[in-house]
């Protein structure tokens, strides 16, 4: 039944469009116009296609030469242990420390971040005198300790400072930092890897107890030599992210690496570098990636106030070289030109006749 109903309806469609047909000839007819000739025009117009094209634009161009780069957090630094006893506490990889945490344990007691850029180099105790003692009572005062006078000298006030500090971490009240107690970094911190096990000998644990890095994301670029005077500490470049999203950075550091690949013969091959690394401009640009690859375009060659069209709307020319299809109204007409600088989709030309403003055909 309904399937009967479903063809009734198609005949009818087709009936009706056949009753229209009709309708449209007769009074095609009688309006004297040749409705075959109609449709073929209309057919002719629809498909035409009128050719696209662009100006010729006064403008400076800028050549980039992209690098593939990996985004990371940078270098990845050690750190070791001088007291002795054994490794009870460790991080994990990916924790992020700040001034004041446990960085790992030795014999069940902490070992503790403070910021600075001077490594620990000896005990502190009343009477020592130093940039050493300043930078850590510059810490000690701002994990909320006071009572003392943030200098160069350990004061007896100093002293009781530490014993209270030194309660508070479950410690031995003396008063006295040991070395080896707290560690310095310029700031805050991500445990990149753990490099020992628990129950592992403080001091024979090979140097590192684990490596860190800082917590900004950054880009880290080799670049070849040939290309080295593009590279300038504080320049401006673009990131091209995994979707193609663009963004603005800055080249932060550049230094000369070696690294060597030993051939299937046994010869070893030594290929010197930059190794570049490139900071975004707006970090949160990295915030939804993780260790991804990326494009830094650095800029090159620059062609100032020079008329320049998209590359597409180059044209090679039978007696060889390059042209434009400039477009005058209705009309058209191919010209030669002399190419320059390629940047960015375009192309630097010049020639006779050449013009700002003017239109080029841009073959789709």
């Amino acid at each position: 039944m309904a399937r009967r109903r479903g063809k009734g309806r198609a005949g009818k469609a087709v009936a009706g469009a056949a009753i229209a047909l009709a309708a449209a000839g007769a009074v095609a007819a009688a309006l004297g116009v040749d409705l075959r000739s109609y449709f073929r025009e209309s057919e002719a117009e629809a498909t035409a296609e009128t050719p696209a094209t662009a100006e010729i634009r006064q403008t400076t161009l800028t050549e980039t030469v992209s690098v593939a780069g990996d985004l990371g957090y940078g270098d990845a630094l050690d750190l070791g242990c001088l007291l002795n006893g054994t490794i009870t506490g460790l991080p994990a990889a990916g924790d992020v420390l700040e001034r004041g945490d446990v960085l790992y344990d030795v014999d069940d007691t902490p070992v503790i971040l403070m910021y600075g850029a001077l490594p620990a180099y000896r005990p502190l105790a009343a009477g020592t005198e130093g940039a050493d003692v300043e930078q850590f009572e510059e810490n000690l005062a701002a994990l909320g300790y006071d009572g003392f006078t943030v200098d160069d000298e350990y004061t007896d006030a100093t002293a009781a400072a530490v014993e209270e500090w030194q309660d508070d971490l479950g410690l031995e009240e003396t008063g006295a930092v040991e070395l080896g107690r707290v560690v310095f970094t310029p700031a805050a911190v991500r445990v990149d890897t753990v490099d020992v096990q628990l129950g592992a000998n403080a001091q024979a644990a090979g140097g590192a107890v684990l490596t860190y890095t800082g917590l900004d994301k950054v880009v880290t670029v080799e670049v070849e030599l040939d290309y080295q005077e593009l590279v300038v500490v504080g320049d401006p470049v673009t990131i091209t992210l995994p979707d193609g999203t663009e963004a603005t950075g800055t080249v932060t550091g550049s230094e000369t690496a070696v690294s060597e690949d030993t051939g299937q013969g046994g010869d070893t091959e030594t290929t010197t570098y930059l190794e570049v690394t490139v900071a975004a401009d707006d970090a949160a640009v990295f915030d939804s990636l993780d260790q991804a690859s990326v494009d830094v375009g650095f800029a090159g060659d620059s062609a100032a106030d020079v008329l320049a069209v998209p590359v597409e709307a180059l044209l090679g020319l039978a007696e060889g070289g390059y042209g434009v299809e400039l477009v005058d109204g209705d009309a058209t007409e191919v010209v030669a030109v002399d190419t320059g600088l390629f940047a960015d989709g375009y192309v630097e030309i010049s020639g006779e006749g050449l013009e700002a403003g003017q239109s080029v055909v841009v073959p789709s």
